[in-house]
This record gives structure tokens, C-alpha cells and sequence, in this order.
């Protein structure tokens, strides 16, 4: 995530009252990215990355669609310094993504037989209960569940 100068930019009305989440939710990603990843697999120590980004998305895709807590303004403005996932907030409004954890579980070139990822599968209709995706270690995030 890019840093933000304060002296090159402006922030719109009302960044105050968000400013310290996502300053924690930074300093959280921060702590992650310097966490040793010894007896993890390659892809369990870019789980909670995921996860972190996942979150700091959701909160202001959150306010500004849920809540309408947020301008316009802010809410473009959190977009362009890269605060939020532009591409993930276009899927969360579409019909049937609105849990969608991550780009890359709804890419069939990712996985095997093209399909998309075992957490997309509803939960009723899988074989096995516990599954965590290979990506991001999400457990389910299809709508249906």
C-alpha cells in the first residue's frame, strides 16, 4: 500500500474519523509482513495478508454503501491511495459475490479443471465440512451459506 505524504495530499472532509482504523488495520499488516513464516507452506503465510486486506476493504465498502457514512469524495479518495480494493468493492456489489473473500478464488484460470475455488461451493453441498482455500484460507464465502 502506498504511503500517503501529507504534504503533497489533500485529505478530503471527514478522513479524520476513519484515519486511525486504517492506520491500525496498516500497523497490523505491517506486524504480518515481518512475521516469520518458518514451518508454514509457501501459501499459509500469505493468509492473514489476504485477510488483512479483506478487512480494510470491507470497512469502507461498509461505509460508504452500508452505512453511508463517507462521502463520495473519501470514499474515492481511499480508493486511489490504494486503502481498499477497487476490484474486489465492483464484485461485492454483484449478486451472489457479496461474501467474496478474495479475486482469486473467482478465477477459474487459478485453479484446476477451470472451475472456481472450494470456498465459493455452498457449504450444503460440500463432501467435506472443514476446507480451507489454497489462496487466502478462507473456510466459505459463497452467498448461499
Amino acid at each position: 500500500m502506498p504511503k500517503v505524504k501529507t504534504s503533497r495530499v489533500k485529505y478530503p472532509e471527514g478522513w479524520e474519523l476513519i484515519e486511525p482504523t486504517l492506520r491500525e488495520l496498516q500497523a497490523k499488516m505491517r506486524e504480518v509482513e515481518n512475521e516469520p513464516h518458518e514451518g508454514k507452506r509457501k501459501c499459509e503465510s500469505l493468509w492473514p495478508i489476504f485477510k488483512i486486506a479483506h478487512q480494510q476493504s470491507r470497512y469502507i465498502y461498509d461505509l460508504y454503501y452500508r452505512r453511508k457514512e463517507i462521502s463520495k469524495e473519501l470514499y474515492e479518495f481511499c480508493l486511489e491511495q490504494g486503502y481498499a480494493d477497487r476490484n474486489l468493492i465492483a464484485k461485492w456489489k454483484k449478486p451472489g459475490y457479496e461474501r467474496l473473500c478474495c479475486l482469486r478464488c473467482m478465477q477459474p484460470r487459478d485453479h484446476n479443471f477451470q472451475t472456481t475455488c472450494v470456498c465459493r461451493v455452498p457449504n450444503h453441498l460440500r463432501e467435506e465440512k472443514v476446507i480451507e482455500c489454497v489462496h487466502c484460507g478462507c473456510r466459505g464465502c459463497a452467498s448461499g451459506d
